[in-house]
């Protein structure tokens, strides 16, 4: 049984794609790993890398090829700045040079050395390979990028350590629901105590705050940030003009003093759908333009559970504290490992579905257990939410993570809000439709979806819409 944390499920990355650019970006580090440990860098004369698939058909648009070059050059997601990413590849392309893991200098011109080839891989639709090659020597390895910022590597060795255990090991959703029965226990309190084998309490609290934080800021910057989007399509930001009319006359000096501000703003339903749709475009405005965000569980989706945990926070509950947010992202992540151990949360495997219905699940039985929602209600509304995502695709026009990407955010969170609210107006005994059904449902109709609906811009509106007219 997978032992998936729900720091695994929430990671702080770059955009614009967790399977596309956060995934390829771990697979480059891994590889100069894998090669450290058999001969120095100062060997390495020359380097390949083949995107095969999905990295190949839409590697260009979700920046597959910087983030390789980020990975091999030694930065890693979490902590470089993002500001000098544009410096970095410029320095690359323009010298002809890349500074492997940041000390040994060799021979790459990006058009030649990193390959982009449309053959499907039979493991996964996202692989990719690398090859080190030293005088005497070629290492080569082949990745595949499964969706969310994970990463597994071909035929890679079987450890010889004990794997993790949780004290409550669970699978699916059924299982999750006995252990709150048995324990008469809130979902979030099973994951807690989950975490606890692999952290300590201190650790859990520090480093869903900084999870929480990442989101606040990143939501932040998006609604103060004006312009167009890189790419190519030339999509205006709207978080920004969205915000300028929806916050008033008020100062504020930090994310938090603005999150502050928007708590005294007037509370009528529109104004609700904008503020919580402004939030979602924000987070994924910053995501397209290689900005910071949380994986949740994936970039593509990024902005839905900051958009529905700030609605809760900004409007449900003005007193709402680090407690709550801890609650939320516990619950949502546990619901997102259901997704990934028994469907996909990747959108090459699964399209849209895997993304935006994933998140928009997550998002809601965690808003669910926050408004007071027994255990069956929290997976009663996280099954409505997926239910009423199964089957969307993933066509993005140009390979870019823009359009419809951003839109469906805002939908998914707003649909995250309805199904929460649905659950707890619901005796969750009258449920037809359990979550594992939905997930088992959610894999079934990935396994039978077009592939060139699984983020290959080859079908839907990647075809549908011309470049020319955007």
């Amino acid at each position: 049984m997978e032992c998936i944390s729900v720091f695994d499920m929430l990671k702080i990355g770059v955009g614009p794609s967790s399977s596309h650019t956060l995934g390829p970006w771990r697979a480059a580090e891994k590889m100069l790993q894998l090669v450290q440990q058999k001969v120095a860098l100062s060997e390495v004369q020359k380097v390949y890398v083949h995107l095969y698939g999905s990295l190949c058909l839409t590697g260009k648009g979700h920046a597959t090829d910087l983030a390789v070059l980020l990975g091999l050059s030694g930065y890693d997601p979490v902590t470089i700045p993002v500001e000098e990413i544009p410096k970095v590849i410029d320095q690359i392309r323009s010298k002809k040079k890349l500074q492997l893991g940041g000390s040994v200098k060799i021979p790459f011109v990006i058009e030649d050395n990193i390959i982009f080839d449309r053959t499907f891989l039979p493991f996964h639709a996202n692989g990719m390979a690398f090859e080190f090659y030293t005088k005497n020597e070629i290492f080569k390895e082949t990745f595949y990028s499964i969706g969310g910022g994970f990463v597994v590597q071909e035929n890679e060795p079987i450890s010889d350590q004990a794997p993790k255990s949780f004290p409550y090991p669970i699978n699916k959703a059924d299982e999750l629901l006995a252990y709150c029965k048995q324990e008469n226990k809130k979902v979030s309190e099973i994951v807690y105590q989950n975490e606890l084998s692999l952290r300590t309490s201190e650790q859990i609290k520090e480093d869903l705050l900084k999870i929480w934080n990442t989101m606040l800021e990143c939501m932040y910057i998006g609604c103060h940030s004006e312009g167009t989007l890189p790419g190519g399509l030339n999509v205006r930001r709207r978080a920004f003009d969205m915000h300028q009319n929806l916050k008033g006359e008020v100062t504020y000096h930090t994310p938090w003093e603005w999150l502050e501000s928007i708590r005294k703003t007037e509370v009528k339903f529109r104004a609700i759908l904008k503020w919580v749709s402004c939030f979602a475009l924000a987070v994924n405005e910053v995501n397209a333009s290689l900005g910071r965000v949380v994986t949740a569980p994936t970039n593509g989706s990024a902005g839905v559970i900051p958009a529905v945990l700030m609605y809760y926070m900004v409007i449900e509950n003005h007193q709402a504290n680090e407690e709550h947010i801890q609650q939320f992202l516990l619950v949502a992540g546990e619901i997102g490992s259901i997704f990934k151990k028994g469907a996909t949360i990747s959108a090459a495997m699964g399209g849209c579905q895997a993304e935006i219905g994933v998140s928009s699940a997550m998002a809601a039985g965690a808003l669910c257990e926050l408004m007071g929602g027994t255990p069956e209600q929290v997976l009663m509304a996280a099954e409505i939410a997926m239910e009423h995502h199964l089957g969307l695709t993933c066509d993005p026009i140009g390979g870019l993570v823009q359009i419809p990407c951003i839109e469906r955010n805002t939908m998914g969170a707003i649909k995250a809000i309805n199904a929460a609210e649905l659950a707890l107006e619901s005796d969750a005994k009258n449920a037809k439709v359990p979550l594992d059904k939905v997930v088992q449902t959610m894999w079934e109709t990935a396994k039978d979806m077009n592939s060139k609906y699984k983020e290959t811009s080859e079908g839907g509106l990647a075809i549908g819409v011309n470049l020319a007219d955007c």
